[in-house]
Formats: C-alpha cells, structure tokens, sequence
C-alpha cells in the first residue's frame, strides 16, 4: 500500500523538474549582448535544479525498495502465521477424528457387553436344567424306570414354609429358582420340596398350574416362568401399586422320564407370599403314553 503512495509521488517530482526545466530552458532565450553575469550562471543552476530533482526521486526509489521489503517480511510473516493456524486446524480436526474413533469403539463395547450379559442369562438357565439333571441319580432314573407302570402322580406346594410367617421373595440381579417348600399334597413323590423341582416318573401328559402373588409395591412387579428343561414355557406377571392381586398362568406338557419342570422368579421382581398361600405351585399327571 505504501508502495502505491509513493508512485504518485514519484510522478508528481518528475513533472515538476521537467515543467522547471522547460520555463528555464525558454527563459534562456535572451540576447547575447544583454546577458549579464548572474545570468550567465543561470545553466548551472537549472543543472542543480535537475540533479535535485534526480536525487529526489533516488530518494523516493530508496522509500519505495524499503517499503517494498517491509512487505516482503509482513507477507512471509502472515505466510507463517498462515501455515501455524493450518497445522492447528489439522491438529483439532485429527483430534475429533480420533474422538469418533473412540466413542465408536465404546459403542461397541457396550453392545458387547450387553450381549455377554444375554448369554449369560441363558448359560444361567442352562445350568439349572444341568444342575436339576445331576443331582437325580442314576439309581433314582432307574427306579423310576422300574416304576414306569405308575398311574397316580399329583403335588401341590405353596412358597414359604408352613409357619414361617409372610413376606417378599426378591428382588434378585438374576433369575432365580423358586423353592416351594410347603407341601399340600404330593401322591407319587414326584416334586422335591429341597429342591423346588418336579421330576416326572412315566411319559405321559402332565398339567401345571402356578399361582405368584403380588402385594402394594409399585416399584418391582412379580413375575415367574414355568420352565421345562431349561426351556421357558409360560409366565405370569404382576404389577400392584397398592393392594395384593394374584398372576396365575399354566400348560399341558408332555414330559420324558427324568424331565424336569420347575418355576424361576424373574429378575428384578419381588414375589409376596403369607399363611393364605397366595403363591404356588401343582401339578399332575393326565395319562400315561
């Protein structure tokens, strides 16, 4: 910009020197006879005139060449400046990148773990069936074999122990087998109160019917499965904010020797039971096949 300044400058000094010139050179027109002294000099000032003239615009050229570099050295300067503030840019954009990165990477994870857990639950299920199996002996499956010509099989349970008073079941971070340990009837010894299993004697077809209490609490329901070898059969389910409400549910299954049914307490769930019995477990025998 200052370079731009002085071009103007620069034109204005050197139309100045040559109109100071040219009235000098026409004011020299002057008989010979009448020339005086002092204007016989005349042509060595009009040569100082012009060599004014020329040192001013060396002068003016010097101003220009150092203004010229000045802006030479703001340009290299905003250069760098330039170059700084686009490795910075490079620097947070790579930063968000790796951000991404992570953020996706522990979406992942989290999409691993839930399904960890899920295999969890039903490693869990397994193990019980697994669990239910071994602790029936070889010389129990054998007998029960031997018996195979039984006609009579019926139980029923409620939870809690006859006395033990009232109360919640609950709530569980799992799934949790439930023990019924009261027991009403049980023609054939079919169902292990220890346990909590029901172990069929002869194939045949078998009817269960289960009942889960539910009593004022709004912040866990009560829910339960009725389980066959590890395989879910159906559930019953109940939320009751206030108050006591039963969920009942039940199937016709056909069962092997040695199968075993069974209820689990869902979880996260609080089951209620007291003296009247509000949760239980039957189930007997239809017919031999």
């Amino acid at each position: 910009m200052e370079m731009t300044m002085h071009f103007p400058l620069l034109l204005l000094i050197c139309s100045l020197c040559s109109a100071q010139l040219q009235t000098e050179s026409d004011n020299e027109v002057i008989p010979l006879a009448k020339e005086t002294e002092p204007q016989r000099r005349e042509p060595t000032n009009a040569s100082d005139r012009q060599q004014t003239c020329v040192q001013d615009i060396h002068a003016v050229v010097r101003e220009m060449s150092i203004a010229l570099a000045e802006q030479r050295v703001e340009i290299k300067h905003l250069q760098r400046e330039n170059e700084a503030q686009a490795m910075k840019l490079k620097e947070v954009d790579l930063q968000k990148i790796e951000l991404d990165l992570q953020k996706t990477e522990l979406d992942f994870q989290k999409t691993e773990v839930v399904k960890l857990k899920q295999q969890l639950q039903a490693q869990t299920a397994e193990l019980i069936t697994i669990k239910a199996r071994t602790n029936v002996t070889e010389n129990q499956v054998e007998a029960l074999k031997r018996d195979g010509e039984v006609k009579q099989v019926a139980f029923s349970a409620s939870l809690f122990a006859s006395g033990s008073g009232s109360g919640y079941i609950g709530p569980f971070n799992t799934h949790t087998l439930l023990v019924f340990r009261h027991v009403v009837a049980n023609i054939g010894n079919a169902y292990n109160p220890n346990t909590g299993f029901f172990i069929a004697p002869v194939r045949g077809a078998y009817h269960f019917e289960f009942h889960i209490g539910a009593g004022g609490l709004a912040s866990h329901a009560s829910a339960a499965w009725l389980i066959k070898n590890g395989e879910h059969i159906s559930s019953a389910y109940a939320l009751q904010p206030s108050g006591h409400v039963t969920a009942a549910n039940g199937a016709n299954l056909l069962l092997e020797v040695g199968d075993v049914v069974f209820l689990q307490q869902w979880a996260n769930t609080r089951i209620y039971d007291n003296g009247d019995h509000h949760t239980s477990f039957s189930g007997h025998l239809l017919f031999t096949m």
